[in-house]
């Protein structure tokens, strides 16, 4: 049996983590961002984990895991100004924000599930560079919607990128809480 989804679950309980205490210290600021905000706050979580790749160290003390978080964190802050918009006041309390946090999070992972399903588990075979240029791939075409004000032709919408990016970066956090986990048995 698949230990996927306690992985999942166990991931992204680390991410509401760090959005519970970032909404201590802050607040809901992020309401004011608009959705092009959001989707450039995501391009420069991604484009540092590929650059950290690439480059293989980093001058800043926040490695990948921290970045794959914090890109979890903004695809469901994308979600959820997708859902209300944005505001010009920080309009949530903390137990709204957790509360839309949950059901962007529980979206996330019954899409995962689906998708687990019909491509059996194909994202362990990946690689974590994969995830990233997938990531980067979902914010260009995240950015090109933008620019058509959110219409498609064809395509899914900005929502389906945001999920999307959810996921790949929870397929990083497990696969690097599993190698932690063999480096460290």
């Amino acid at each position: 049996m698949s230990r996927t989804p306690e992985q999942y679950d166990q991931v992204i309980a680390s991410c509401r983590g760090i959005f519970a205490k970032k909404l201590h210290d802050y607040g809901a600021s992020w309401r004011i961002m608009r959705p092009q905000s959001v989707t450039d706050q995501l391009f420069i979580k991604a484009n540092r984990i590929r650059t950290l790749e690439t480059k293989g160290d980093a001058r800043v003390d926040e490695g990948i895991r921290s970045e794959l978080m914090a890109i979890v964190n903004y695809g469901i802050v994308g979600l959820i100004q997708l859902e209300m918009g944005y505001a010009d006041l920080a309009d949530l309390t903390a137990d709204e924000a957790l509360e839309r946090y949950d059901h962007y999070a529980a979206a996330a992972k019954q899409l995962m599930m689906d998708k687990n399903h019909d491509y059996d588990e194909a994202w362990r075979l990946m690689r974590m560079e994969s995830y990233t240029d997938l990531i980067l791939m979902k914010l260009y075409r995240t950015k090109q919607i933008e620019a058509h004000d959110g219409r498609t032709l064809i395509s899914e919408g900005i929502d389906a990128n945001y999920y999307d990016m959810i996921n790949y970066a929870a397929f990083g956090l497990i696969k690097l809480d599993e190698a932690a986990a063999q480096a460290n048995p």
